[in-house]
């Protein structure tokens, strides 16, 4: 005959439905959270490289001396400290320099909107000075930003600055009116507190884009070295590799060529379309 049948097991008890919901939603955010690490990481390692890049170029390196709107006397020294956003242009521009403007601007105030961020100086150096004096510069500026800076000088003087960015500039023939069109690179420079540019931007990006770009640097701000912005007049570049603890003030890679550039010019992987 049949032995005695075996016990049932008890069903092992079951969490309330609120807990079985707590412990998704704790796995989810879990899951969340290190996926957004991995993209901030993603993103973080990206601008190490962009940076190292620009700084291969030693763009921005090497001082200027201009003159604000007021007729103060200005070099990079002033920059330090703050965080900035360049645009060469000039005043007759039809189009793009105002739009580029607008646009620098616009990201200037959504970055003004967020608590606990530093303030970005948004600057403007001309590359007509023929045109754009100070009084000239002060008067066209005044639409756009409240603490948008101007900057000209002479012609030489604009054009060493111009060349330190490696911008492109070429002024036209001059109509029967006497008016003419400057050709130049389209760019905004993001300049950190250290006088380093660290990064570069092109047309085709929003001032949405800016704003977080510029953020994402703000986050992830590495000073460089002591010592390493004190170069004066000579470039920079790297001792050691490619993340040392410290630089050396060398001969840089433009200092025996000749900075007034034939053509336009972007650095890696940037558009002026």
């Amino acid at each position: 005959s049949a032995g005695p049948a075996a016990p049932e097991r008890p069903e092992p008890p079951r969490l309330p439905l609120w807990q079985r919901a707590a412990v998704a939603g704790a796995v989810a955010g879990l899951a969340g959270a290190g996926w957004l690490y991995l993209r901030r990481e993603k993103e973080r390692r990206q601008r190490q490289r962009r940076l190292r890049d620009l700084r291969a170029l030693a763009l921005g390196q090497g001082d200027f001396q201009l003159q604000d709107t007021s007729g103060t006397p200005r070099s990079r020294a002033d920059l330090l400290g703050r965080w900035v956003l360049l645009y060469f242009g000039f005043t007759h521009c039809p189009d793009v320099c105002p739009e580029e403007l607008e646009k620098l601007c616009r990201a200037v105030e959504l970055l003004e909107a967020v608590p606990g961020l530093p303030p970005v100086q948004p600057l403007f150096i001309t590359v007509d000075p023929a045109r754009d004096d100070a009084a000239a510069l002060g008067r066209y500026l005044r639409d756009f930003h409240p603490r948008l800076q101007g900057l000209t000088g002479t012609e030489e003087q604009v054009r060493a600055a111009a060349g330190a960015f490696r911008v492109y500039v070429s002024a036209g023939p001059p109509d029967p009116d006497g008016d003419y069109v400057v050709d130049h690179s389209v760019l905004t420079f993001l300049l950190g507190p250290d006088g380093l540019v660290r990064d570069c931007y092109g047309r085709s990006r929003t001032a949405e884009e800016l704003a977080k770009s510029v953020r994402g640097h703000m986050e992830t701000y590495e000073p460089l070295p002591p010592g390493c912005v004190s170069c004066g007049d000579r470039d920079f570049r790297w001792a050691g590799g490619g993340t040392p603890d410290r630089c050396e003030c060398v001969p840089g890679v433009f200092q025996d060529q000749e900075r007034t550039l034939e053509r336009p010019w972007c650095p890696p992987g940037v558009s002026q379309g």
